[in-house]
């Protein structure tokens, strides 16, 4: 792919984020779904990751083995923050 295809692409990807981020400027105040809102980031995040990090150029197999460790990654960083939240406070959950 030449410089000038490439260029193009990066900045299609681009405005396609930031029309993305917009939308969410726009839902957050017309129409406040978090779900929704979820999922056009993760929309963006996924872009950010495929054209911006060239993981798009990678070979599969790559992808493959970084989905699940990122998972596994989120998960146990969910485990790890309610109990900095009792560490903070120095008390167990509230009821």
């Amino acid at each position: 792919m030449s410089a000038e295809g490439s260029l193009k692409t990066d900045l299609m990807v681009y405005v396609g984020i930031l029309v993305m981020a917009g939308l969410q400027i726009f839902m957050a105040y017309h129409s406040p779904g978090v779900i929704r809102m979820l999922v056009v980031a993760a929309i963006q995040a996924f872009l950010a990751i495929m054209f911006f990090m060239h993981l798009r150029d990678e070979k599969s197999t790559l992808r493959l083995a970084l989905i699940p460790a990122t998972l596994f990654v989120l998960v146990m960083m969910n485990m790890v923050w309610a109990d900095s939240y009792r560490l903070i406070h120095m008390r167990p959950f509230p009821k």
